[in-house]
């Protein structure tokens, strides 16, 4: 159609930024009109990714070409890097969307901490807006910079919230034991991703230290109106993508699986891309690969007292890529699903 918007991917040949030029390429509102690459500067995207070949799609650029022009500016980015393209972007008036963590983190004392630098640019940050779009989509129509949920962070949060927010459950004492595909980790090797390290196997990682946890915290606090502390720990799985968290939490007395089940249903009535599972299924990742849902299922130990949330995402699609278009179709007056209503593929 016409008067489509003009959008630009900085990092677009990281394992987000290329899921952001295969979901936009198609979107119908939108011209890709700039990629940059640091380490592909001059080449056809299609010589890094050969699955674009007759895209048609525009040379791997410097930051500085790649954005000229552009409405919406798509940082792919490590955490340090995207707060000087933000300046860019509020000078020629872009809309800039960050896959990074430079403005996920309200405080700068965490943001220190879990990082280990300060802001570099702190007046950056107060128009920032943290955009998970079924918890907090007032926020994101007239943002300036949009800071897109991580990917574990995505999975807890749409998992977590009701029950926090409905008073279903206790906020201390809740464990999230989080399992993520390979493609998390980025394109760089790493020992752990080697193939013979990563197949056939499954470990834990960065063990109480993992930099989500912040951010989690950040989101369930809202719910509750209270500072909040989980216990988060991430694992390798040999697969490509996908997430899936179970998650256990202690329920408030008298409170029935069967009430908090309908209650979830409630909750996410209007949400396309948040599912809930029927009585007796167990979310799994199979089921949202390739697709911008989050399926949800809620279980219990009532031996114990113990609410259970599985919670399955693909890491590439509504954990990055797919989440961050379902936020600029918001910003922009777009249909939310616009470009992202693709179905799973079930295996």
């Amino acid at each position: 159609m016409n008067n489509k918007i003009k959008a630009a991917i900085v990092g677009a040949t990281g394992y987000a930024g290329v899921e952001l030029v295969r979901l936009l390429a198609l979107h119908p509102h939108v011209e890709i009109s700039g990629l940059a690459s640091v380490s592909f500067e001059g080449k056809g995207i299609e010589e890094v990714y050969p699955n674009f070949k007759k895209m048609n799609l525009p040379k791997l650029a410097s930051v500085e070409d790649a954005i000229a022009g552009a409405d919406v500016v798509f940082a792919s980015l490590p955490h340090g890097l995207s707060e000087p393209l933000a300046e860019q972007c509020l000078a020629s008036g872009a809309l800039l969307i960050d896959l990074g963590a430079d403005f996920r983190l309200e405080s700068e004392d965490e943001y220190k901490e879990w990082y280990k630098k300060p802001f570099d640019k702190p007046e950056l940050h107060d128009g920032a807006v943290y955009a998970q779009p079924e918890l907090f989509r007032k926020n994101i129509k007239d943002a300036k910079i949009i800071a897109n949920p991580g990917c574990y962070p995505t999975a807890a949060a749409l998992a977590l919230f009701p029950a926090l927010k409905l008073g279903f459950i206790e906020s201390d004492g809740i464990i999230i034991d989080a399992k993520s595909g390979v493609t998390g980790a980025g394109r760089s090797l790493t020992q752990n991703t080697h193939y013979p390290e990563a197949n056939e196997s499954i470990s834990a990682y960065k063990v109480g230290e993992h930099r989500h946890t912040p951010e989690i915290e950040q989101s369930l606090s809202y719910a509750v109106g209270h500072p909040m502390k989980v216990l988060f720990v991430p694992h390798l799985l040999p697969v490509n993508r996908g997430i899936e968290e179970t998650i256990y939490a202690k329920l408030k007395d008298g409170v029935t699986i069967d009430e908090v089940r309908e209650a979830y249903v409630k909750f996410y009535e209007n949400e396309q891309f948040v599912r809930i599972e029927a009585k007796g299924a167990s979310a799994q990742i199979r089921n949202v690969t390739r697709s911008n849902y989050c399926d949800i299922s809620v279980h219990g130990d009532m031996r114990t007292g113990t609410l259970i949330l599985c919670s399955c995402i693909d890491n590439m699609v509504k954990g990055a890529a797919g989440q961050a278009i379902q936020n600029m179709n918001i910003h922009f007056g777009f249909a939310e699903d616009c470009g992202i209503d693709m179905l799973p593929s079930g295996f």
